[in-house]
């Protein structure tokens, strides 16, 4: 069974590539269409829309025959909440000051949902899950929020940081899973594909 994620993330590139797992990289080109309000349902919407574009790309040109190609299309999505507000990527340098102002001494939760979807028995079938991992932040002043946002870490991160780069002196505490704040939790991931008897396949 050939393995693809359908993300162009590094982190969850890395993830993966040190769990042993061989894989390809096609990212989903299909624009974003949430319909869902909490945290947990965004992301496992998403990480769906994410797999199912994928998927259906590369059996769109399989005949008739062979339209249910044997492989593993993983995708996943990932959110920071506070309150069960969501914070994406910063669009500016004032978006990143506000969220990062707002995450500084408190508590919030990182949800990432992961989606399969593959072939079995000549019949495409999808595994939707999440996790959910709650990080609290050191107070930071605004001299800290600034000189880190200057860094340029925070523009292209959920939340406005990363938890594995320069962010990483203001993380006070992690309770849950620390790869699921990366990208992808690997190990819920790896359990999953037991559960499913897809690891036999691979």
């Amino acid at each position: 069974m050939r393995i693809v994620l359908a993300s162009q993330s590094p982190r969850r590139r890395e993830l993966l590539s040190r769990a042993g797992f061989e894989f390809d990289i096609v990212p989903s080109g299909k624009e974003e269409l949430i319909t869902k309000v909490l945290p947990n349902e965004v992301v496992c919407e998403l990480s769906y829309q994410k797999a199912k574009d994928v998927y259906n790309m590369l059996s769109a040109d399989k005949k008739d025959e062979e339209k249910s190609p044997d492989i593993l299309v993983i995708g996943a999505d990932t959110v920071v909440s506070t309150d069960n507000k969501i914070l994406g990527k910063p669009d500016s340098y004032e978006a990143a000051y506000d969220m990062l102002n707002e995450l500084q001494g408190r508590t919030h939760e990182v949800y990432t949902g992961v989606t399969f979807v593959y072939n079995e028995d000549n019949e495409v079938k999808q595994s939707t899950f999440f996790e959910c991992t709650r990080v609290t932040f050191f107070e930071m002043s605004d001299r800290e929020i600034k000189d880190y946002i200057r860094t340029g870490e925070p523009m292209d991160k959920a939340g406005a940081y990363g938890i594995q780069g320069l962010c990483a002196v203001y993380i006070k505490e992690i309770a849950g899973d620390y790869n699921n704040v990366v990208g992808l939790p690997i190990a819920k991931v790896y359990q999953k594909l037991k559960e499913l008897r897809l690891l036999e396949r691979i």
